[in-house]
């Protein structure tokens, strides 16, 4: 059929077959479909939307329109974690070691800093000879010998969700609930997983502040990835405040350090990561019950297991070994080092999340576009959870900065973020929900 002929029908409201979308995705990779017939489509689907079935079936012709990895050669259940972004998210750090130590395999194919939020292959990055473009070879063979292996898009990974996303970012048909799904699993499903474990955020620091809309992109990814074939679930994660206490690259890769070896654990973030591998280890059917499957992840944690498995990954992939024990003598440290007082007393009420994700990035913590070199020193750390009790004086959080320009914006910025108020504020759990398939 003409690509004409499939834009009329979405344009006039109905629904697409899956062999009509595969049809038009195949023109879409060959080039035989133009980038004006790729908006027209776009804009049809904004307007009129698609249904389920329209959606798993154009996931699917993405997720094939490229390469698809076959993990048929590993003895252990295949599962990936997917995050929509937020601050002080280095989740991925440790999931990985402590999922593949209660006996997955994770090929986590991670993504780099998106606007006021950190990207995993960057924080990976600070880490001195970390290579997060491995061959083919070496990238299977660290994900079946160590259990995990966290790197960039290997191969050619759905080329066409690429194309498309690239008219779509210059069409103003961004934001439509079936062509951000599809957007999104095309590239989790083409890592050949047997299921995946969405962590999609809401909150100041979120992309999607309103709770009602993320849990309609939750129910979206859920329901479309099930319906290809992937067991999927979703958490809701509040990202009115830092997931951890640190925001930035290298402050994160020692926060996630610290974690693993016990020396320090938000509370919040352990309970995020923890319920991820143990959504990992239902959906991948290794464990029946949620809370026996915590029980699973945390025994892992504590023992040291995940730890050794995240030094092995990091020296297998080219970073330096014994990498856990000596982790302050590698990763790089910000000329100036300084801490934010606060100017009263009483409670930390609330914080402007996005604001503390964008001062980051004006330091050189982020791109402000896509060539931009990433300066892995300059940070956050120290970030006082909301509901702390302090004393006027009192840190608040502590600046990693470049030079003393940088710095003061910083601390103006952090002043603006960081609400103090007389009252403590009512707490709130950091996941409001679970959504299963």
């Amino acid at each position: 059929m003409l690509a004409q002929e499939i834009i009329r029908i979405k344009r006039d409201g109905g629904a697409l077959s899956q062999a009509r979308i595969a049809e038009f995705i195949a023109g879409v990779t060959d080039g035989s479909v133009t980038d004006a017939q790729i908006s027209a489509l776009a804009m049809a689907v904004f307007f009129n939307g698609m249904d389920r079935d329209e959606t798993v079936a154009l996931t699917l012709a993405m997720r094939d329109s490229g390469d698809v990895l076959d993990w048929s050669d590993i003895d252990r259940p295949v599962c990936d974690k997917h995050s929509t972004g937020g601050v002080g998210d280095n989740v991925s750090l440790m999931l990985a070691p402590i999922a593949a130590a209660c006996g997955l395999a994770v090929p986590m194919i991670s993504g780099r800093g998106l606007g006021h939020t950190g990207g995993t292959l960057d924080k990976m990055e600070s880490i001195p000879g970390y290579n997060v473009a491995p061959d083919n070879t070496l990238f299977r063979t660290i994900t079946r010998d160590i259990g995990c292996a966290i790197i960039g898009q290997t191969g050619d990974l759905a080329p066409a969700d690429k194309r498309i996303y690239g008219v779509r970012d210059v069409t103003a048909t961004v934001e439509n609930l079936s062509l951000i799904t599809a957007s999104i699993l095309s590239k989790k499903l083409a890592a050949g997983l047997g299921a995946l474990v969405l962590d999609v955020k809401f909150g100041n620091g979120a992309f999607i502040d309103d709770i009602a809309e993320t849990r309609a992109l939750a129910e979206s990814l859920v329901q479309v990835a099930n319906g290809a074939g992937t067991r999927t679930a979703a958490i809701l994660t509040d990202m009115n405040e830092p997931l951890a206490s640190a925001a930035g690259n290298a402050v994160e890769v020692a926060n996630a350090v610290r974690f693993l070896t016990g020396d320090d654990r938000d509370p919040r973030l352990e309970t995020v990561v923890l319920t991820l591998v143990g959504e990992m280890l239902v959906q991948s059917e290794l464990e029946a019950d949620r809370d026996a499957a915590i029980a699973t992840a945390r025994a892992a944690l504590d023992d040291g297991r995940a730890t050794e498995l995240f030094g092995r990954m990091v020296h297998g992939l080219g970073g330096p070994a014994g990498f856990v024990d000596s982790f302050r003598d590698h990763l790089p440290i910000a000329p100036l080092i300084e801490d934010v007082p606060a100017p009263s007393g009483g409670f930390v009420s609330g914080v402007q999340t996005r604001a503390l994700g964008v001062a980051v990035v004006e330091m050189g913590g982020g791109r402000r576009r896509r060539e931009d070199e990433i300066d892995h020193a300059v940070g956050l750390d120290r970030i006082v959870p909301v509901g702390t009790s302090i004393q006027k004086g009192d840190p608040v959080v502590r600046i990693h900065a470049r030079d003393a320009a940088s710095l003061e914006r910083a601390r103006q910025a952090v002043l603006s973020a960081v609400s103090i108020a007389e009252a403590a504020p009512a707490t709130r759990p950091v996941i409001a929900e679970t959504i299963t398939g």
